[in-house]
Protein backbone atom coordinates (compact mmCIF):
# COMPACT_ATOMS: atom_id res chain seq x y z
CA UNK A 1 0.00 0.00 0.00
CA UNK A 2 1.75 3.11 -1.24
CA UNK A 3 -0.07 6.38 -0.70
CA UNK A 4 0.11 9.08 -3.33
CA UNK A 5 -0.22 11.82 -0.73
CA UNK A 6 2.26 13.33 1.72
CA UNK A 7 2.09 11.73 5.16
CA UNK A 8 2.12 15.19 6.72
CA UNK A 9 -1.66 15.36 6.28
CA UNK A 10 -3.33 14.71 9.66
CA UNK A 11 -6.15 12.17 9.84
CA UNK A 12 -8.77 11.67 12.53
CA UNK A 13 -7.34 8.20 13.15
CA UNK A 14 -4.03 9.87 13.98
CA UNK A 15 -5.46 12.69 16.05
CA UNK A 16 -7.31 10.32 18.39
CA UNK A 17 -4.17 8.67 19.83
CA UNK A 18 -2.73 12.13 20.50
CA UNK A 19 -5.85 12.91 22.55
CA UNK A 20 -5.55 9.61 24.40
CA UNK A 21 -1.90 10.32 25.22
CA UNK A 22 -2.89 13.76 26.51
CA UNK A 23 -5.46 12.18 28.82
CA UNK A 24 -2.91 9.76 30.26
CA UNK A 25 -0.43 12.52 30.98
CA UNK A 26 -2.85 13.84 33.62
CA UNK A 27 -2.36 10.65 35.65
CA UNK A 28 -3.62 7.06 35.66
CA UNK A 29 -7.10 8.04 36.90
CA UNK A 30 -8.94 11.29 36.27
CA UNK A 31 -12.46 12.66 36.60
CA UNK A 32 -14.06 14.06 33.48
CA UNK A 33 -16.22 16.98 34.64
CA UNK A 34 -17.94 17.36 31.26
CA UNK A 35 -19.23 13.79 31.06
CA UNK A 36 -19.39 13.16 34.78
CA UNK A 37 -17.37 9.91 34.61
CA UNK A 38 -14.09 8.58 35.95
CA UNK A 39 -11.49 7.65 33.35
CA UNK A 40 -8.89 4.94 33.96
CA UNK A 41 -5.98 5.40 31.58
CA UNK A 42 -2.91 3.29 32.37
CA UNK A 43 -2.47 -0.35 31.41
CA UNK A 44 -2.12 -1.73 34.93
CA UNK A 45 -5.22 0.02 36.29
CA UNK A 46 -7.36 -0.82 33.25
CA UNK A 47 -6.38 -4.50 33.56
CA UNK A 48 -7.21 -4.35 37.27
CA UNK A 49 -10.66 -2.92 36.55
CA UNK A 50 -11.48 -5.47 33.87
CA UNK A 51 -10.31 -8.39 36.05
CA UNK A 52 -12.45 -7.45 39.07
CA UNK A 53 -16.18 -7.67 38.20
CA UNK A 54 -17.14 -7.65 41.89
CA UNK A 55 -15.77 -4.12 42.34
CA UNK A 56 -16.26 -2.87 38.78
CA UNK A 57 -19.58 -4.18 37.49
CA UNK A 58 -20.50 -4.54 33.81
CA UNK A 59 -24.18 -4.03 34.64
CA UNK A 60 -24.69 -0.32 34.02
CA UNK A 61 -28.49 -0.37 34.08
CA UNK A 62 -28.63 1.51 37.39
CA UNK A 63 -26.57 4.41 36.00
CA UNK A 64 -27.54 4.73 32.36
CA UNK A 65 -30.83 5.55 30.64
CA UNK A 66 -33.19 2.64 30.04
CA UNK A 67 -35.51 1.92 27.14
CA UNK A 68 -38.07 -0.89 27.00
CA UNK A 69 -37.02 -2.16 23.57
CA UNK A 70 -33.53 -2.86 24.89
CA UNK A 71 -34.72 -5.17 27.67
CA UNK A 72 -35.07 -8.24 25.42
CA UNK A 73 -31.62 -7.59 23.97
CA UNK A 74 -30.14 -7.25 27.48
CA UNK A 75 -31.37 -10.69 28.55
CA UNK A 76 -28.80 -12.44 26.38
CA UNK A 77 -26.14 -9.76 26.20
CA UNK A 78 -23.61 -11.18 28.64
CA UNK A 79 -21.27 -8.27 27.89
CA UNK A 80 -23.45 -6.32 30.34
CA UNK A 81 -23.70 -9.05 32.99
CA UNK A 82 -21.81 -10.02 36.13
CA UNK A 83 -21.34 -13.47 37.67
CA UNK A 84 -23.17 -15.75 38.24
CA UNK A 85 -25.54 -14.79 35.40
CA UNK A 86 -22.59 -14.05 33.11
CA UNK A 87 -20.92 -17.38 33.89
CA UNK A 88 -24.11 -19.36 33.23
CA UNK A 89 -24.85 -17.70 29.90
CA UNK A 90 -21.28 -17.72 28.63
CA UNK A 91 -20.89 -21.39 29.56
CA UNK A 92 -23.99 -22.28 27.57
CA UNK A 93 -22.93 -20.24 24.56
CA UNK A 94 -19.41 -21.68 24.70
CA UNK A 95 -20.79 -25.15 24.06
CA UNK A 96 -21.97 -24.03 20.63
CA UNK A 97 -19.44 -21.37 19.62
CA UNK A 98 -16.24 -23.35 20.08
CA UNK A 99 -12.68 -22.64 18.85
CA UNK A 100 -13.07 -25.62 16.53
CA UNK A 101 -16.15 -24.02 14.98
CA UNK A 102 -14.22 -20.79 14.36
CA UNK A 103 -11.18 -22.49 12.85
CA UNK A 104 -13.45 -24.51 10.59
CA UNK A 105 -14.65 -21.25 9.03
CA UNK A 106 -11.29 -20.57 7.36
CA UNK A 107 -12.13 -22.06 3.93
CA UNK A 108 -15.52 -20.33 3.89
CA UNK A 109 -13.96 -16.95 4.77
CA UNK A 110 -11.53 -17.40 1.87
CA UNK A 111 -14.39 -18.25 -0.50
CA UNK A 112 -16.42 -15.21 0.55
CA UNK A 113 -13.36 -12.94 0.19
CA UNK A 114 -12.73 -14.32 -3.29
CA UNK A 115 -16.33 -13.75 -4.38
CA UNK A 116 -16.39 -10.19 -3.04
CA UNK A 117 -13.08 -9.29 -4.71
CA UNK A 118 -14.19 -10.94 -7.96
CA UNK A 119 -17.00 -8.37 -8.06
CA UNK A 120 -14.42 -5.58 -8.55
CA UNK A 121 -12.09 -7.56 -10.79
CA UNK A 122 -12.47 -5.04 -13.63
CA UNK A 123 -12.11 -1.92 -11.49
CA UNK A 124 -9.00 0.05 -10.60
CA UNK A 125 -10.80 1.96 -7.83
CA UNK A 126 -13.44 0.89 -5.32
CA UNK A 127 -14.56 1.48 -1.75
CA UNK A 128 -12.84 -1.10 0.43
CA UNK A 129 -15.49 -0.86 3.16
CA UNK A 130 -18.46 -1.37 0.85
CA UNK A 131 -16.67 -4.03 -1.22
CA UNK A 132 -15.04 -6.15 1.50
CA UNK A 133 -14.81 -4.85 5.07
CA UNK A 134 -18.58 -4.60 5.64
CA UNK A 135 -20.02 -7.58 3.76
CA UNK A 136 -17.33 -10.16 4.64
CA UNK A 137 -18.00 -10.47 8.40
CA UNK A 138 -21.76 -10.04 8.00
CA UNK A 139 -21.99 -12.85 5.45
CA UNK A 140 -19.77 -15.17 7.49
CA UNK A 141 -21.68 -14.63 10.74
CA UNK A 142 -25.08 -14.81 9.03
CA UNK A 143 -24.19 -18.14 7.44
CA UNK A 144 -22.82 -19.37 10.76
CA UNK A 145 -26.13 -18.53 12.47
CA UNK A 146 -28.24 -19.98 9.69
CA UNK A 147 -29.59 -16.53 8.80
CA UNK A 148 -29.97 -15.78 5.07
CA UNK A 149 -26.74 -14.09 4.08
CA UNK A 150 -28.58 -12.44 1.20
CA UNK A 151 -30.16 -10.12 3.74
CA UNK A 152 -26.80 -8.73 4.82
CA UNK A 153 -27.81 -5.24 3.70
CA UNK A 154 -30.51 -5.28 6.37
CA UNK A 155 -27.95 -6.25 9.02
CA UNK A 156 -25.60 -3.55 7.74
CA UNK A 157 -28.39 -0.99 8.08
CA UNK A 158 -29.05 -2.10 11.66
CA UNK A 159 -25.38 -1.76 12.51
CA UNK A 160 -25.28 1.64 10.86
CA UNK A 161 -28.08 2.86 13.11
CA UNK A 162 -26.77 1.25 16.30
CA UNK A 163 -23.13 2.26 15.87
CA UNK A 164 -23.37 5.28 13.60
CA UNK A 165 -23.50 7.69 16.53
CA UNK A 166 -25.41 10.21 14.44
CA UNK A 167 -27.28 11.41 17.53
CA UNK A 168 -24.10 11.85 19.59
CA UNK A 169 -21.25 14.30 19.79
CA UNK A 170 -17.71 13.23 20.61
CA UNK A 171 -18.29 13.67 24.36
CA UNK A 172 -21.90 12.60 25.00
CA UNK A 173 -23.54 13.04 28.38
CA UNK A 174 -26.47 11.09 29.84
CA UNK A 175 -29.05 13.33 28.17
CA UNK A 176 -27.40 12.66 24.80
CA UNK A 177 -27.46 8.92 25.49
CA UNK A 178 -31.14 9.02 26.41
CA UNK A 179 -32.01 10.80 23.16
CA UNK A 180 -29.90 8.32 21.20
CA UNK A 181 -31.65 5.34 22.80
CA UNK A 182 -35.05 6.71 21.87
CA UNK A 183 -33.89 7.33 18.31
CA UNK A 184 -32.55 3.81 17.74
CA UNK A 185 -35.33 2.00 19.67
CA UNK A 186 -37.37 1.19 16.53
CA UNK A 187 -34.31 -0.48 14.99
CA UNK A 188 -33.73 -2.54 18.14
CA UNK A 189 -37.41 -3.55 18.11
CA UNK A 190 -37.18 -4.66 14.49
CA UNK A 191 -33.96 -6.55 15.12
CA UNK A 192 -35.33 -8.32 18.20
CA UNK A 193 -38.44 -9.40 16.31
CA UNK A 194 -36.41 -10.73 13.40
CA UNK A 195 -34.04 -12.67 15.67
CA UNK A 196 -36.86 -14.12 17.77
CA UNK A 197 -38.65 -15.32 14.65
CA UNK A 198 -35.44 -16.93 13.37
CA UNK A 199 -34.78 -18.69 16.69
CA UNK A 200 -38.33 -20.06 16.86
CA UNK A 201 -38.06 -21.31 13.29
CA UNK A 202 -34.85 -23.14 14.14
CA UNK A 203 -36.39 -24.59 17.29
CA UNK A 204 -39.18 -26.04 15.13
CA UNK A 205 -36.79 -27.21 12.41
CA UNK A 206 -33.18 -27.53 13.70
CA UNK A 207 -30.27 -27.44 11.28
CA UNK A 208 -26.48 -27.64 11.45
CA UNK A 209 -26.00 -23.98 12.34
CA UNK A 210 -24.94 -22.08 15.43
CA UNK A 211 -28.49 -21.08 16.32
CA UNK A 212 -29.57 -24.73 16.40
CA UNK A 213 -26.55 -25.62 18.53
CA UNK A 214 -27.43 -22.79 20.94
CA UNK A 215 -30.93 -24.24 21.27
CA UNK A 216 -29.46 -27.68 22.09
CA UNK A 217 -26.84 -26.39 24.55
CA UNK A 218 -27.47 -27.16 28.22
CA UNK A 219 -25.79 -27.03 31.62
CA UNK A 220 -27.26 -29.20 34.38
CA UNK A 221 -30.40 -29.63 32.32
CA UNK A 222 -30.86 -25.88 31.83
CA UNK A 223 -31.19 -24.49 28.30
CA UNK A 224 -31.09 -20.97 26.91
CA UNK A 225 -34.47 -19.28 26.66
CA UNK A 226 -35.46 -17.80 23.30
CA UNK A 227 -35.21 -14.27 24.74
CA UNK A 228 -31.69 -14.97 25.98
CA UNK A 229 -30.65 -16.22 22.58
CA UNK A 230 -32.01 -13.04 20.95
CA UNK A 231 -29.46 -10.94 22.78
CA UNK A 232 -26.52 -13.18 21.96
CA UNK A 233 -27.47 -13.76 18.30
CA UNK A 234 -28.02 -10.03 17.78
CA UNK A 235 -24.76 -9.23 19.58
CA UNK A 236 -22.81 -11.62 17.36
CA UNK A 237 -24.51 -10.60 14.13
CA UNK A 238 -24.51 -6.84 14.57
CA UNK A 239 -21.81 -5.95 17.12
CA UNK A 240 -19.62 -8.89 16.13
CA UNK A 241 -19.20 -7.91 12.52
CA UNK A 242 -18.54 -4.23 13.13
CA UNK A 243 -15.26 -5.05 14.92
CA UNK A 244 -13.87 -6.82 11.86
CA UNK A 245 -15.13 -4.04 9.59
CA UNK A 246 -13.29 -1.43 11.66
CA UNK A 247 -10.19 -3.59 12.00
CA UNK A 248 -9.81 -4.10 8.24
CA UNK A 249 -10.32 -0.42 7.43
CA UNK A 250 -7.95 0.66 10.19
CA UNK A 251 -5.32 -1.80 8.97
CA UNK A 252 -5.39 -0.47 5.41
CA UNK A 253 -5.12 3.12 6.64
CA UNK A 254 -2.30 2.28 9.09
CA UNK A 255 -0.30 0.37 6.48
CA UNK A 256 -0.77 3.19 3.97
CA UNK A 257 0.41 5.79 6.47
CA UNK A 258 3.58 3.90 7.42
CA UNK A 259 5.82 3.52 4.37
CA UNK A 260 7.52 0.16 4.04
CA UNK A 261 4.91 -1.71 6.10
CA UNK A 262 3.01 -3.12 3.15
CA UNK A 263 6.18 -4.22 1.35
CA UNK A 264 7.44 -5.99 4.47
CA UNK A 265 4.17 -7.91 4.87
CA UNK A 266 4.12 -8.87 1.20
CA UNK A 267 7.68 -10.14 1.47
CA UNK A 268 6.82 -12.19 4.56
CA UNK A 269 3.10 -13.00 4.88
CA UNK A 270 3.82 -14.83 8.12
CA UNK A 271 4.04 -11.37 9.71
CA UNK A 272 0.37 -10.61 9.05
CA UNK A 273 -0.92 -12.00 12.40
CA UNK A 274 1.50 -9.78 14.34
CA UNK A 275 0.55 -6.84 12.13
CA UNK A 276 -3.14 -7.40 12.93
CA UNK A 277 -2.32 -7.29 16.65
CA UNK A 278 -0.45 -4.02 16.21
CA UNK A 279 -3.40 -2.49 14.36
CA UNK A 280 -5.64 -3.61 17.25
CA UNK A 281 -3.29 -1.93 19.73
CA UNK A 282 -2.89 1.17 17.61
CA UNK A 283 -6.59 1.79 16.88
CA UNK A 284 -8.94 -0.22 19.13
CA UNK A 285 -12.40 -0.18 17.49
CA UNK A 286 -14.08 0.27 20.89
CA UNK A 287 -11.55 2.37 22.84
CA UNK A 288 -13.54 2.57 26.10
CA UNK A 289 -15.42 0.06 28.26
CA UNK A 290 -17.89 1.24 30.88
CA UNK A 291 -18.03 -0.14 34.41
CA UNK A 292 -20.04 0.72 37.56
CA UNK A 293 -18.06 1.12 40.77
CA UNK A 294 -19.89 -1.07 43.30
CA UNK A 295 -18.11 0.07 46.49
CA UNK A 296 -15.80 2.88 47.57
CA UNK A 297 -12.33 2.09 46.28
CA UNK A 298 -8.93 3.72 45.83
CA UNK A 299 -7.51 3.36 42.32
CA UNK A 300 -4.51 5.14 40.89
CA UNK A 301 -4.31 7.26 44.02
CA UNK A 302 -7.86 8.54 43.62
CA UNK A 303 -10.88 7.77 45.78
CA UNK A 304 -13.79 6.53 43.70
CA UNK A 305 -17.23 6.52 45.37
CA UNK A 306 -19.74 3.71 44.95
CA UNK A 307 -22.36 3.81 42.19
CA UNK A 308 -20.35 5.98 39.87
CA UNK A 309 -19.61 5.39 36.20
CA UNK A 310 -16.05 4.52 35.22
CA UNK A 311 -14.62 4.27 31.70
CA UNK A 312 -11.67 1.92 31.23
CA UNK A 313 -9.79 3.59 28.37
CA UNK A 314 -8.27 0.87 26.19
CA UNK A 315 -6.88 3.37 23.70
CA UNK A 316 -4.81 5.14 26.35
CA UNK A 317 -3.78 1.89 28.07
CA UNK A 318 -2.53 0.51 24.75
CA UNK A 319 -0.06 3.43 24.52
CA UNK A 320 1.20 3.16 28.11
CA UNK A 321 5.03 3.53 28.07
CA UNK A 322 5.20 1.52 31.29
CA UNK A 323 3.92 -1.52 29.37
CA UNK A 324 5.01 -0.94 25.76
CA UNK A 325 8.44 -0.01 24.41
CA UNK A 326 8.16 2.96 22.04
CA UNK A 327 4.35 2.97 22.39
CA UNK A 328 3.85 5.73 19.83
CA UNK A 329 5.67 3.79 17.12
CA UNK A 330 3.60 1.59 14.81
CA UNK A 331 5.61 -1.64 14.77
CA UNK A 332 4.15 -4.68 13.00
CA UNK A 333 6.92 -6.84 14.46
CA UNK A 334 6.04 -5.92 18.06
CA UNK A 335 6.29 -8.91 20.38
CA UNK A 336 4.97 -9.38 22.92
CA UNK A 337 1.95 -7.18 22.34
CA UNK A 338 -0.26 -7.31 25.46
CA UNK A 339 -2.86 -4.85 24.18
CA UNK A 340 -6.25 -4.73 25.88
CA UNK A 341 -8.36 -4.12 22.79
CA UNK A 342 -10.35 -7.32 23.23
CA UNK A 343 -10.67 -6.78 26.97
CA UNK A 344 -9.30 -8.79 29.86
CA UNK A 345 -10.67 -11.26 32.38
CA UNK A 346 -14.10 -12.86 32.21
CA UNK A 347 -15.34 -10.42 29.57
CA UNK A 348 -12.54 -11.05 27.09
CA UNK A 349 -14.19 -10.61 23.68
CA UNK A 350 -16.04 -13.75 22.70
CA UNK A 351 -15.66 -13.02 18.99
CA UNK A 352 -11.94 -12.18 19.06
CA UNK A 353 -10.77 -15.42 17.37
CA UNK A 354 -13.22 -14.90 14.51
CA UNK A 355 -12.28 -11.23 14.02
CA UNK A 356 -8.59 -12.13 13.97
CA UNK A 357 -9.11 -14.97 11.49
CA UNK A 358 -11.19 -12.83 9.12
CA UNK A 359 -8.66 -9.97 9.21
CA UNK A 360 -5.67 -12.25 8.58
CA UNK A 361 -7.32 -13.98 5.63
CA UNK A 362 -8.68 -10.77 4.10
CA UNK A 363 -5.35 -8.94 4.29
CA UNK A 364 -3.47 -11.91 2.85
CA UNK A 365 -5.92 -12.17 -0.06
CA UNK A 366 -5.70 -8.42 -0.76
CA UNK A 367 -1.94 -8.86 -1.13
CA UNK A 368 -2.41 -11.86 -3.41
CA UNK A 369 -4.94 -10.09 -5.65
CA UNK A 370 -3.24 -6.70 -5.92
CA UNK A 371 0.42 -5.85 -6.40
CA UNK A 372 -0.45 -2.36 -5.14
CA UNK A 373 -3.25 -0.98 -2.98
CA UNK A 374 -3.22 2.71 -2.08
CA UNK A 375 -5.48 5.42 -0.71
CA UNK A 376 -5.52 8.01 -3.52
CA UNK A 377 -7.15 10.77 -1.46
CA UNK A 378 -7.32 11.04 2.31
CA UNK A 379 -9.97 13.72 1.87
CA UNK A 380 -12.37 11.07 0.56
CA UNK A 381 -12.22 8.97 3.74
CA UNK A 382 -15.40 9.14 5.83
CA UNK A 383 -15.14 8.23 9.52
CA UNK A 384 -17.35 6.66 12.13
CA UNK A 385 -18.20 8.75 15.19
CA UNK A 386 -15.22 8.01 17.47
CA UNK A 387 -17.46 8.37 20.53
CA UNK A 388 -19.02 5.06 19.41
CA UNK A 389 -16.45 3.25 17.30
CA UNK A 390 -13.02 4.03 15.84
CA UNK A 391 -13.06 3.21 12.15
CA UNK A 392 -13.98 4.38 8.67
CA UNK A 393 -17.36 4.43 6.93
CA UNK A 394 -15.91 4.89 3.45
CA UNK A 395 -12.41 4.08 2.24
CA UNK A 396 -11.84 4.57 -1.50
CA UNK A 397 -8.72 2.72 -2.68
CA UNK A 398 -6.80 2.39 -5.91
CA UNK A 399 -5.36 -0.98 -6.89
CA UNK A 400 -2.85 -2.42 -9.33
CA UNK A 401 -2.89 -6.05 -10.46
CA UNK A 402 0.04 -8.36 -11.19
Amino acid sequence: MISKQPTGVRLLLEELPDRWRGLREAGPVRYDETQGVWQVLDHESVATVLADPATYSSDLSALTPTQSDFETFRQGNFVGMDPPAHRRLRTLVSQAFTPRVVQGLGPRIEAVCARLLDAVADRDRFDLVDTLAYPLPIIVIAELLGVPAGEHRRFQEWAGVLFGGDQLGEAPDMADLERALEAIAPTVREMNGYMLEHIRARRADPGDDLTSRLIAAEVDGVHLRDEEMVGFVALLLVAGHITTTALLGNAVVAFDRHPGTDAALRADPARIPAAVEEVLRWLPPFPELGRRVTRPVVLGGRELPADTLLMAHLGAANRDPARFAAPDVFDVTRSPNPHLTFGHGIHFCFGAPLARLEARIALRMLHERFRMLAIPSYEDIAYQNPAVIVGVRQLPVEVGRP
